[in-house]
């Protein structure tokens, strides 16, 4: 259910509302605007008399909301989602944020490099893998703690923000000390425990789409990690699993405008995930953008030919250089930036 507040409520009126929820054993998440208070009221709205809400004091309009999803429905938040990474950067509004950089954390100079190259091509955030979840328990599982105090050291020196991926819930709070914005790798996109502890920071939080799943479930892990009281939620699409094996993943490019119909949240899109070739990524980045993502998350290193992870598909700071300049007359027509 979605209740709309009159502008300019007074707080008394929205705090009684707010405890009479509770007392239905309820959760009420009030999203305050700068005229209007909207309440998302999360469980079984069947329990509230929709006519007695109405009733309330200060109480505009009711609306029952059939979807499994509140708080990312656009139902709910009409207006575009902005979400604030830095002082001077944001995600989802008229520039389309590009995150770039190696796979894997390997070393502090590769890290450094490959950074410093990617920014000077117009990408202002930083990734890297410090907790890797890999196929097989014999591949490289990344750096741990070491590869995040490699790319805060980064961060220090080029101000790019941290972009990068935790797997365990025991350690989020650790990953949240040293990142920008949390990862949530398409394998653990239903780990509901790793949600909602996500759920209970203060970072923005990247969530990729599961190898298999539908729009739907994408949407209901948004979910879990909203209702937990973290609004600033990133979608990712990277490729779903179909029966094509040309390339590693199917890049599902009309999840860009579905997403845009369905949700306030922004989006972003993984071709390096979604081709695993190298020589895709540059025409899915330029579909992705056409289409209108919010963003682009591409792997990039210095040398591809000496990277730990995913070589195949990671570009090299020059073809990145090239795809960036690429993208521009792309973004400027359907009337962004890049």
């Amino acid at each position: 259910m979605i209740i709309v507040m009159k502008k300019n409520s007074p707080k008394e009126d929205i705090d009684s509302l707010l405890n009479r929820i509770e007392e239905k054993k309820l959760k009420p998440v009030p999203l305050y605007g700068t005229e209007r208070t909207v309440i998302a009221v999360i469980g079984d709205e069947r329990i509230l008399d929709i006519d007695t809400i109405r009733a309330f004091k200060s109480v505009d309009t009711v609306m029952p909301v059939l979807k499994p999803y509140k708080l990312a429905s656009r139902d709910t938040k009409y207006e575009n989602s902005i979400i604030k990474v830095s002082n001077d950067i944001e995600i989802g509004n008229k520039k389309i944020q590009v995150i770039a950089g190696p796979c894997s954390v390997e070393d502090l100079d590769i890290q450094m490099q490959t950074s410093k190259k990617c920014m000077a091509s117009g990408a202002l955030i930083q990734r890297g893998g410090a907790y890797k979840p890999r196929t097989s328990p014999y591949s490289f599982q990344g750096m741990a703690e070491e590869g995040l105090k490699i790319m805060e050291t980064v961060k220090n020196e080029t101000g790019m923000p941290i972009c990068t991926e935790v797997m365990d819930p025991r350690l989020v709070s650790k990953v949240a000390k040293y990142s920008d914005i949390i990862q949530i790798g398409t394998r653990n996109m239903q780990n509901f425990s790793l949600l909602k502890e996500v759920g209970k920071t203060d970072k923005p939080v990247l969530l990729k789409r599961g190898l298999c799943s539908t729009i739907d479930e994408l949407l209901m892990a948004a979910e879990y990690i909203m209702s937990e009281g973290n609004l600033d939620v990133i979608l990712c699409e990277r490729g779903i699993r179909t029966y094509e094996t040309t390339t590693r993943n199917t890049l599902d490019i009309s999840a860009i405008p579905v997403l845009k119909k369905l949700t306030h949240l922004p989006v972003v899109i993984d071709p390096s995930h979604a081709a695993g070739d190298r020589d895709l990524v540059p025409a899915l980045s330029k579909a992705a953008i056409a289409a209108g993502a919010d963003g682009l998350l591409i792997e990039v290193h210095i040398d591809p030919e000496i990277a730990t992870s995913d070589a195949k598909q990671t570009l090299s700071t020059d073809n990145f250089d090239s795809l960036m300049e690429e993208l521009k007359p792309i973004a400027e027509a359907i009337g962004r930036e890049i």
